[in-house]
């Protein structure tokens, strides 16, 4: 288990570094990112946004399966009495279709994500910077949203741990 990577760890080790007398003063808070996702209205908007903005692409997939569906259904019901060409064509036509259908649902797949994961993006942001105004109006030291969202000044700890790596790489140099 790689600690860098489990953010509350990281956190509950930066806070065992903090003495007793710190630590009493802390002030410390927390956001549920999952159930603000699930929760905010912007969230909703956004989600309705893409279902608006994709589903003519969805409709489009839908009927060419269906087009598909029903190109099978006539091969295997007509495929016995039509002749050795007409059969080869059908075939060959099933085929390329399904290998086009494929290639579309992968296509729209792939545009719905980037278009969410933008969509997602200015909503991170937003999130972020509610998290950042309610901790400085409501005075917190530490606001813990999928890792750190805020930190105050007062126990930011990264210029003494900057200065004692650099520290150490000096000593390291130096043998």
């Amino acid at each position: 288990m790689n600690i860098v990577k489990k953010p509350y760890l990281w956190m509950l080790m930066m806070l065992v570094l903090v003495t007793s007398a710190q630590a009493a003063d802390l002030k410390i808070g927390y956001v549920n990112a999952a159930r603000l996702l699930d929760e905010a209205p912007q969230a909703n908007e956004v989600s309705k946004r893409l279902k608006q903005e994709f589903a003519q692409k969805e409709s489009l997939l839908l009927a060419e399966q269906k087009d598909l569906k029903e190109m099978e259904d006539r091969f295997a019901r007509d495929s016995a009495i039509m002749s050795e060409v007409e059969r080869r064509n059908l075939e060959r036509d099933i085929v390329g279709r399904k290998r086009d259908l494929r290639r579309s649902r992968d296509d729209f797949r792939e545009d719905l994500n980037i278009r969410r994961n933008e969509e997602i993006g200015k909503l991170l942001e937003l999130v972020q910077s509610a998290i950042e105004t309610i901790g400085k109006e409501r005075n917190f030291d530490l606001i813990v949203y999928e890792g750190i969202a805020y930190a105050s000044a007062k126990i930011d700890l990264t210029n003494e741990v900057l200065e004692r790596l650099r520290k150490a790489k000096s000593s390291n140099a130096a043998r």
